[in-house]
């Protein structure tokens, strides 16, 4: 018994200094037989004693934590999670519309571009954008410039003013990020449109209080954005809202998600949320896979040509 403690506290040390691709790839230790060391010890918990188990555990979820996260990318999380759609495509609506501007579009909250690269083929003569995180704004002005694009660094508040002069844009997009409504009815020119999706403020509340905190938006609904539209006077032409489920099948793929979303669970680390971490593990080994509520909204409004 002592040289099998032994043998699991060199496995200890093995996840800890090795790097984390090797940990996730199947290839890297002959004797896991094509499977990844990661998946060995998750699904040979039973066997392990408590307190290295523990180790083991804390090791994974810290090399998760130790992944690369920039733009709006989730390719890691392939096959670690899955994510139901609402019934509309964001994508094929923001498309079509692009399609019909004939002068100027904004994205607001582009992240590091990789929806609005998607669009390139349908560029109208101006296309500008904004993003306000650091990284973001970085890899964004790396990727979008070279385009002609004008990127412009902008904190997403409902109250901010953008630097743009009034009836700029044919078509204003953001998917996912603050807008001040006012500003967007400025910047239309008349018979341009709005469209927006966005994540309602209760999203995910459930995973929020797996870890004992709530989110700080709740107010934000399709309502409360309604009701802010009624202050202006854009038309509003579709106005909808959906609620599915966000499942995960790996811990170390919900500590990785915290990364993009950190408002989830405010000021989240393995370390300080490992109680919480270790419970949801043992739901996960129960039930064979985590799901928690998502919610989202579209709303493309027009504003009256004169």
């Amino acid at each position: 018994r002592e040289q099998e403690a032994e043998a699991y506290q060199a496995l200890v040390e093995l996840v800890e200094r090795a790097p984390t691709e090797d940990l996730f790839n199947p290839r890297r230790f002959a004797w896991t037989e094509g499977h990844s060391l990661a998946e060995e010890i998750l699904d040979n918990s039973a066997g392990h004693y408590a307190e290295h188990w523990r180790d083991l555990l804390a090791g994974l979820w810290q090399a998760a934590a130790r992944q690369p996260f920039s733009g709006w990318d989730f390719s890691y999380l392939a096959d670690k999670w899955l994510e139901e759609k609402p019934p509309w495509s964001y994508e094929a609506m923001a498309r079509e519309l692009m399609a019909q501007a004939q002068e100027a579009v904004l994205d607001l909250g582009t992240g590091g571009g990789e929806k609005l690269l998607g669009f390139k083929d349908v560029f109208p003569p101006r296309v500008a954008a904004t993003e306000g995180y650091p990284p973001n704004l970085r890899l964004a002005r790396e990727r979008l410039e070279p385009l002609g694009v004008e990127v412009v660094e902008s904190d997403g508040s409902l109250f901010e003013i953008l630097p743009f002069a009034n009836e700029a844009f044919d078509l204003v997009l953001d998917r996912h990020t603050g807008f001040n409504i006012a500003e967007v009815e400025r910047m239309l020119a008349p018979g341009g449109m709005f469209l927006t999706q966005q994540v309602d403020g209760r999203n995910l509340n459930d995973l929020s209080a797996a870890f004992d905190c709530e989110q700080p938006w709740t107010y934000f609904t399709l309502d409360f954005v309604l009701e802010k539209i009624k202050e202006t006077k854009l038309i509003v032409e579709v106005a909808q809202e959906w609620t599915g489920k966000l499942i995960f099948k790996d811990i170390g793929a919900m500590v990785y998600y915290f990364k993009a979303v950190p408002w989830i669970v405010e000021n989240f680390s393995v370390e300080r949320n490992f109680d919480h971490l270790l419970a949801l593990q043992q739901r996960l080994e129960q039930k064979g896979e985590l799901a928690f509520c998502q919610r989202l909204m579209v709303v493309r409004v027009s504003k009256p040509k004169r």
